[in-house]
């Protein structure tokens, strides 16, 4: 038996549904899925990711806000979770003018 690969995951949270991404780690893309925002859907982002490797560490966008139930189900599965900032599109769009 082999030994399974390290793996990344990174949430875009939203309202309804988390965009899901796993990378290996050299930062190769694996796989991209959407999942409810329902403790079932937690339960299965968190099954798929471990597909595809040991979960190292789940980057989640907003754990105070659109992502803090996932990010509370994440840590209460002993899986690191770190804190995304979400972009100051603001900003953004202001650093062009």
């Amino acid at each position: 038996m082999t030994d399974q690969i390290a793996v990344v995951g990174g949430v875009d949270t939203h309202t309804d549904f988390h965009q899901a991404a796993v990378i290996d780690s050299i930062g190769r893309h694996l796989a991209t899925a959407p999942f409810p925002t329902t403790p079932d859907g937690y339960r299965r982002l968190l099954e798929w990711m471990r597909m595809h490797g040991d979960v190292l560490a789940v980057g989640v966008e907003g754990t105070g806000a659109f992502g803090s139930q996932l990010a509370r189900f994440l840590r209460a599965s002993e899986v690191a979770v770190v804190d995304v900032d979400r972009p100051d599109l603001h900003r953004n769009q202001n650093s062009h003018n």
